[in-house]
């Protein structure tokens, strides 16, 4: 890692040249050159120019290796989400995740969703309201499963809630290979979500029709990735999103 290929890194992601940089930055194309060639570091007013600039943490930009980061999550996007219904189920366990989505499985089996959809996307997030006993003494948690049901599917399967999810706008981020190692990659995509949204004045928006924030994992071409998805307000340009329908 040096700090010069990592602010080489951040300007090329943005697509930057050395010049439009320096006009940014009010130097010349050739401190810019000196920076990224570790001849010369920028003072620290600089560094902290840099990390605005990028929506990038000062202590990263100094001490971590971007470029890997690049390799495993994909730039922040402000997403519009069309309205969709789900049916869902929450569970509480030592192991919530995997037993609901077990759950939920058998259930698009029953309720002959995955016979007619068989592509039927299901997506999933912490459910919060799980008390500090259950946790501490029993390990427990919560998580929430659902799946998206297709314009024309109609069932009245129980065992599951059916609710709307209204038009909202979302910023995401992609996760490549997640499962590598999850307790890092999945809570730094979070991370870098919420200092993107303070970086760019966006607030994150919590409302009684919209989820505020999910998951949803797939595969292709044999590689897995997850989106990360958290509900935000003040958007003022927002790109069509219809991923779910």
């Amino acid at each position: 890692m040096s700090l010069g290929a990592n602010i080489s890194f951040l300007r090329k992601q943005k697509k930057f040249t050395q010049e439009q940089f320096a006009e940014k930055m009010g130097v010349t194309r050739q401190t810019i050159s000196r920076w990224e060639s570790d001849e010369v570091i920028p003072e620290l007013t600089k560094l902290i120019e840099i990390s605005d600039l990028f929506a990038c943490k000062l202590d990263a930009l100094v001490k971590e290796n971007l470029s890997d980061q690049g390799e495993i999550y994909s730039d922040v996007l402000i997403k519009r989400i069309a309205p969709f219904k789900m049916a869902r189920y929450v569970m509480i366990s030592p192991n919530p995740e995997s037993d609901v989505n077990e759950y939920m499985e058998k259930w698009a089996v029953n309720s002959g969703l995955k016979a007619s959809n068989p592509n039927a996307k299901i997506i999933g997030w912490d459910f919060p309201f799980v008390s500090q006993e259950q946790q501490n003494r029993f390990g427990m948690h919560g998580y929430v499963a659902a799946y998206i049901l297709p314009e024309g599917f109609d069932t009245e399967c129980p065992g599951v809630e059916y609710a709307e999810n209204a038009e909202a706008d979302y910023a995401m981020i992609t996760i490549k290979e997640p499962f590598i190692r999850p307790f890092e990659r999945i809570p730094n995509a979070y991370k870098l979500i919420m200092e993107y949204l303070q970086a760019n004045n966006f607030k994150e928006k919590q409302q009684d029709n919209i989820v505020s924030c999910f998951e949803h994992e797939y595969e292709e071409n044999g590689i897995t990735y997850m989106d990360v998805y958290i509900h935000v307000d003040g958007v003022t340009k927002v790109d069509a999103f219809s991923h779910f329908n």
